[in-house]
Order: structure tokens, then sequence, then C-alpha cells
């Protein structure tokens, strides 16, 4: 249980809700939230927002922060039908820190590094940087959701979710589709 009060699935009910979330689309998912960090533990949801290889996701503390000089690490993107197992609640959807949440298939057989997605008028790349989750990822959504994104299939799929970098800048808004190119 959180400070919250949101419960944490046991491991078990964790993979127990594994086959919905392997039922995301491989192509074509759609952006359900948007998430941009102005500073550390602070989150804005917007629905539309801008994109571009200098600044990421523009408002976002990347651009600004420790990462900036790594440009692979400039996009996070997360499968919001792993995020909806996890959290328990939409309202707990931003928490995780992600830029992009969508409904779509993340793992490394559908998208491998250098993968190109459309989203909006913006292109992303993926990138091959690990995104694993960590001390925050566990005390918001429990110890075992942690276990069960870091375990070998956890990453395999890229449940925690995966980094991307701008190729072309440009904007985007929840409802937009993720296509690959």
């Amino acid at each position: 249980m959180t400070a919250d009060g949101a419960k944490h699935l046991t491991l078990e009910e964790l993979r127990l809700g594994l086959p919905h979330v392997l039922a995301a689309p491989e192509d074509g998912g759609a952006v359900e939230m948007l998430v941009v960090r102005p500073e550390e533990d602070e989150r804005a949801t917007p629905p539309t927002a801008e994109l571009s290889a200098a600044l990421g996701l523009h408002g976002d503390r990347w651009a600004t922060g420790e990462y900036r000089d790594h440009p692979d690490s400039q996009i996070t993107i997360m499968n919001s039908r792993l995020l909806e197992l996890v959290s328990g609640d939409r309202e707990r959807w931003s928490l995780a820190g992600d830029n992009i949440v969508a409904d779509l298939d993340l793992s490394q057989a559908n998208l491998a590094p250098g993968q190109k997605l459309a989203a909006g008028s913006a292109v992303l790349e993926i990138t091959d940087t690990p995104h694993n989750g960590c001390k925050k990822f566990s005390a918001r959504f429990g110890a075992d959701a942690l276990r069960f994104v870091n375990l070998a299939e956890g990453k395999e799929l890229r449940l925690r979710g995966i980094y991307a970098r701008v190729l072309q800048a440009g904007s985007i808004s929840v409802g937009d589709r993720l296509n690959k190119i």
C-alpha cells in the first residue's frame, strides 16, 4: 500500500495480468498520455506537446538536467497496459515519469533499436539504451512491480519502457498513433 492508498500487486497478480499487456498492438498504438517533468517529482499531462532534437519533449527537465548530454535517453515511452496493471489507477500513470504512454508492444522483438516511429508530426528513433526500473518505480508501484519489469522476460518485453530520440521535430497529441516507418 502506498501513501496515497494505492494497492501494490504481488508478483503472481502481475503475472496474471501479463496476457493483457502482451495483447497490445504491434503498430499504430494510440498515445494515451503525455507527461512533462518540469522539475524533480513534478508532472504535467498536456493534451499536446512539442518535440525537438534540442529539447526532447518541450518543458521536460531532460533538456536542462544531467541527461541532456545523452540523446539516446531523450524520450521515454511506456506501455499503457503495463502501467494500468501496476498503477491501479490512471490518475497515477504520470508517476512513472515516462513522456509518452501508449498502447503499443514495446518488446525487443517488435521494436528493434533503430526502428523509427511517426508520432503526430514528429519522428522518433528507438535507441538501444536500456530503461530499467529503479527505487522510485518500486516506491510508487511496489517491490514486486520492480522485480516484474526487471526479470529477464520483463527486460525482453521492455515492460519498464523504452528510450527514443527525436529525429524530426513536431507535435504529438493524446490520441495520435505511433506508426512504424
